[in-house]
């Protein structure tokens, strides 16, 4: 794979910047001129792409990631996946973008209310069972992140425990993200990448970025 880091990307710090300005402006109901025009398809974009974010996003149909932060075409390199696991093509496409694109900021996005933490945390509690290997698959991933929550959320309510559970697999992603790939340890170490969690509100349409919290 031919990587070629371009010297021009924009900082990770101005590409949390922009992606707090859209989501800003997607809460108001703002339209944003440039944004909106950079929606429109573009056939010279075909030579190639400069995208300022890498996105790791839930599958779930309320997150649409691009209209979450207002913006277009080629700005966002989106993977999505329910659950916002990190399996071995979730990395393999996030290693992709950051060297052959040169992006230097990782988002891993969860939301409220997710579908594959719920399962998860019914599984735990023995509520219900996957047959689907598949299926399993993606709780499997989910479920060390939250089980240790369970002891500590005795006594919560469900949407308390949802709200943890939902937080903890976020953080638990960028972990691996950060400590579980060599070449992504590497750009971090150089200080050309840097990985978040972040958390959208279905409720709100808000986005609350974690990058102060420890992983």
């Amino acid at each position: 794979m031919p990587y070629q880091i371009l010297a021009d990307m924009i900082s990770a710090d101005d590409a949390l910047l922009k992606l707090r300005e859209g989501n800003r402006r997607f809460v108001a109901g703002e339209i944003d001129a440039e944004s909106m025009a950079s929606r429109a398809h573009q056939a010279g974009m075909s030579g190639g792409q400069s995208p300022f974010a890498i996105i790791l996003a839930c599958s779930d149909s309320r997150v649409p990631v691009e209209l979450v932060f207002d913006q277009g075409f080629g700005d966002l390199f989106v993977i999505r996946v329910a659950g916002n696991i990190v399996a071995p093509s979730q990395i393999g496409s996030i290693e992709f973008a950051a060297s052959q694109f040169g992006t230097r900021l990782v988002v891993v996005l969860g939301h409220s209310n997710c579908g594959a933490v719920i399962v998860t945390l019914k599984e735990l509690a023995l509520q219900q069972t996957h047959r689907s290997p598949n299926l399993r698959a993606i709780v499997d991933r989910v479920r060390p992140a939250i089980e240790p929550l369970l002891e500590a959320h005795r006594d919560s309510d469900a949407d308390t425990l949802t709200g943890a559970a939902v937080r903890a697999n976020v953080l638990a992603s960028v972990e691996r993200l950060t400590h579980g790939s060599l070449i992504l340890e590497q750009l971090i170490e150089a200080g050309k990448l840097t990985v978040v969690g972040a958390e959208y509100s279905i409720e709100t349409g808000k986005v609350e970025f974690f990058e102060d919290e420890p992983t």
